[in-house]
């Protein structure tokens, strides 16, 4: 299913559609401030199974972030910050950014990795805050690119093209027009160090 949300004047209704699919436990495609992102809720081990497959990855190897709806959400999934961690966040979200953090114990260990992070994003996109509100937990996601053996893989920015492409193997493809080409800035927040992983849209003074 391909669904037009407008960013200037979304509808309640079809937020609440897209919402009420992923509180269900199904897949949507959704815009971000970024790229557009494979998404479902984190209360969901199978349909991040799935993911991980539509991606090309085995689970274990599977790099998500946790997309929330505000920073006091986030703070919620990850160990105390100090103050000037907290500051840099507070500066850079919502934002392109995915700051990779030191989890909690309310993050299940599906979505960790050995070293028990998990990135976080608080997008700034209309689209997208407005589902996590609806939904009302953190998703699981991570960006669309095509999987292809002859070439590398890229990223898809055209929704109607990403529902051409996997619209059979999900269960909704939201329309917010054309995304943006660049992925998010990553940041390494763990174990007490600040330290630039990938240089993306957003841009940092560390």
């Amino acid at each position: 299913m391909l669904l037009k949300i407008y960013s200037d004047h979304s509808n309640h209704n079809d937020i609440n559609r897209v919402a009420d699919l992923l509180k269900d436990g199904g897949i949507a495609i959704i815009p971000t401030d970024t790229l557009y992102a494979f998404v479902c809720s984190m209360e969901f081990k199978k349909s991040v199974e799935v993911i991980a497959r539509l991606k090309g990855f085995s689970l274990k190897k599977a790099k998500y972030s946790m997309l929330c709806g505000s920073l006091s959400q986030v703070s919620e999934y990850v160990r105390p910050m100090d103050r000037d961690l907290f500051l840099l966040l507070k500066q850079c979200l919502p934002g392109p950014f995915t700051f990779v953090m030191d989890a909690n114990n309310s993050v299940p260990r599906n979505y960790l990795n050995v070293n028990k992070t998990i990135g976080v994003r608080v997008p700034a996109h209309p689209i997208a805050n407005a589902i996590i509100e609806a939904v009302g937990c953190p998703l699981i996601g991570t960006s669309v690119r095509t999987l292809d053996d002859d070439r590398e893989s890229e990223y898809v920015t055209d929704p109607e093209l990403i529902h051409e492409l996997f619209g059979r193997q999900v269960d909704m493809v939201v329309d917010g027009g054309i995304g943006e080409d660049a992925p998010s800035t990553v940041v390494d927040c763990s174990d007490g160090q600040v330290t630039l992983i990938r240089q993306g849209k957003g841009e940092i003074e560390l």
